[in-house]
């Protein structure tokens, strides 16, 4: 069962900075913190130095149909994202649970069980073949590279692909690929297979726009409960 979030959970980044969030609507209290809502903010001290984790807007998956002030209350299993599109991973310590459906329930309604991908709490396993990767900007050798995510959830989501340009200090989805020059097979972000792997062909002409130092390619597997993996890809312009 889902546990409510509060501004007393624990929120980090994949960095390890730890968020702190804002209450927009402080009311509802569960040990001593607020109760989230749909649109509260956080900060991240996030110790990354070329491209810290901010901040985050929380957002729900829809998935319980519990409301403060018309606002829909945040599950710790809600999948949620930092500024620069990276997991957040979220933890409670209270055992205040939400086990509503996502539409409400008429009075007197028993609550039914909850499905199998509802009850599942193992997070997706995410992995990339190579984690590491090369160009020379110079010699503009080699011409092509390519990396192979492979993602496996038995109630698998959707996932997204970020790139975090270091050099630059920004941060792009790469979801839907950037035609032409960097192809992602198959795109969109749909994940409907328990197993699926997502090819990443970098062409000479993306390889050069990119300016010298590290790029991290960040690839999130997402279930239908909200749980994520996520594995890495650096890639070395020299």
């Amino acid at each position: 069962m889902p546990q409510v979030l509060t501004t007393n959970a624990l929120i980090l980044c994949p960095h390890g900075g730890k968020g702190t969030t804002i209450a927009s609507d402080p009311k509802w209290q569960i040990s001593g913190g607020f109760v989230a809502v749909e649109g509260d903010t956080g900060v991240l001290a996030c110790p990354y130095g070329p491209m810290p984790c901010a901040g985050y807007q929380l957002q729900s998956m829809g998935l319980n149909a519990t409301q403060m002030d018309g606002r829909k209350v945040i599950l710790v299993t809600d999948f949620n994202q930092s500024v620069t599109r990276l997991p957040l991973t979220i933890m409670e310590t209270h055992n205040v649970i939400d086990d509503s459906t996502p539409a409400p329930l008429p009075a007197g309604e028993p609550v039914p069980p909850l499905s199998p991908a509802m009850t599942d709490l193992t997070k997706p396993l995410v992995t990339c073949v190579p984690a590491a990767l090369a160009f020379n900007s110079t010699t503009a050798l080699p011409p092509n590279l390519t990396a192979a995510f492979t993602l496996s959830s038995a109630f698998p989501l959707k996932w997204t692909l970020t790139l975090i340009n270091e050099t630059e200090k920004t941060s792009a989805a790469l979801t839907d690929g950037l035609p032409p020059a960097l192809n992602v097979q198959p795109f969109g972000g749909v994940w409907n297979l328990p197993t699926q792997t997502i090819t990443v062909n970098m062409t000479l002409a993306f390889l050069a726009s990119l300016a010298p130092g590290l790029h991290r390619f960040f690839m999130t597997g997402v279930s239908q409960r909200g749980l994520t993996g996520f594995a890495k890809m650096t890639l070395t312009v020299l």
